[in-house]
């Protein structure tokens, strides 16, 4: 309900998609099937049934969406509780369950657009992969509409993951020869479509920074009340304006304010990522995060280098951000649930060697 109140007061794409107002996909004598494609295409195509034939309300729209938002937090938040050792609080708040409930966490996929295909998408293919040998049909569904929705992550997260098990010990040499060759046929066959998408010819860095650079044009407008200019900064301001702005004296709007405590909690975590990272913690550390970090670095330099709209940066880092919270937060955890397995061990040396001193003494004095 609130971001319906929002979109329909502020603007936004998603009401566009829902009355197909789009105005970069035009279609002549419109029928379902001939908004078939890829991005916009793809969520145009989703809602022509709830939307022109059943005739159902924008609101209902974003319910439906959102439900699928929710279920990817649902995912994300059942994994968490079942493989992370421990909790960790800040100011006394335990982050776990309280991380789940950031604003923009929820705000951007809460209703009809991309946001909530690709955060649910994500989140479903990183739940799948998590025991792929049983889950790896949802796998395949998920990334599905991951790519559908936005072929360049679609990419991305079938790179990141297919890395990140290979990366697994537990996995036997054969296995990894079969998946790897499984994961490098996928990306070079959804990389010509992916390149197609874009309107790229290629992948190299010339193409690419040219590509940026158009965006950046594009969105550093004096019509746009939050863009920074971009291409001013050097690569660690890029780097942190993406990864830790807005905070509070960005702030231009109340969600954007709400969104500076998030970003402030973020930059706070990622200074204990040097203290407690450690080859143990990462060998450790469950695969939905190995593969959701993986593939949220590439993600990060590609759209640190192009987005210079902090309210596009908020809606755009809202796929993956919650990985790297998580991953610091593992980090945490893990250095902590080790400290305490030392102490204990130390704890029972101590009183072994005491019961040994003790029973000495007894010897000692029968004799």
């Amino acid at each position: 309900m609130f971001f319906t109140w929002y979109i329909l007061n502020f603007g936004g794409d998603s009401y566009g998609y829902w009355r197909f107002g789009m105005e970069q996909v035009i279609i002549r004598d419109p029928s379902w099937m001939k908004y078939w494609g890829e991005s916009t295409k793809f969520i145009l195509w989703l809602c022509y049934f709830p939307s022109r034939v059943l005739g159902l309300s924008y609101l209902t729209g974003n319910i439906l969406f959102g439900f699928l938002g929710f279920i990817g937090i649902r995912y994300i938040f059942v994994m968490v509780a079942d493989l992370f050792p421990t909790n960790h609080s800040v100011l006394n708040v335990p982050l776990f369950p309280s991380v789940f409930y950031f604003l923009n966490l929820h705000f951007w996929s809460a209703g009809v657009g991309k946001d909530a295909i690709s955060f649910w998408g994500i989140a479903w293919f990183l739940f799948a992969i998590q025991h792929y040998r049983s889950r790896w049909w949802q796998g395949l569904i998920a990334l599905f509409f991951v790519y559908m929705t936005r072929p360049h992550m679609g990419l991305a997260l079938l790179s990141g993951s297919g890395i990140a098990i290979l990366m697994g010990s537990e996995i036997k040499p054969a296995v990894k020869t079969v998946l790897g060759s499984i994961a490098l046929v996928a990306a070079v066959y959804l990389s010509s479509s992916t390149l197609e998408s874009l309107k790229l010819d290629d992948f190299s860095f010339e193409t690419l920074e040219e590509f940026t650079g158009t965006k950046v044009n594009d969105l550093n407008t004096n019509n746009v009340g939050s863009g920074v200019n971009l291409s001013s900064y050097s690569l660690p301001m890029k780097l942190f304006t993406y990864m830790f702005r807005p905070l509070f004296f960005d702030a231009h709007n109340f969600v954007a304010f709400f969104s500076s405590f998030e970003n402030a909690l973020y930059l706070w975590l990622s200074f204990f990522i040097y203290r407690n990272w450690t080859p143990e913690a990462i060998r450790d550390m469950p695969l939905f995060i190995k593969a959701g970090m993986i593939t949220f670095i590439p993600v990060t330099v590609a759209f640190m280098n192009s987005l210079s709209n902090l309210g596009i940066v908020m809606r755009m880092k809202n796929m993956t951000m919650i990985y790297f919270l998580l991953f610091c937060l593992f980090l945490i955890v893990h250095n902590k649930k080790q400290r305490y397995v030392r102490a204990m061990d130390r704890k029972r040396y101590y009183q072994k060697r005491q019961a040994i001193i003790e029973q000495k003494k007894a010897l000692s004095q029968n004799d």
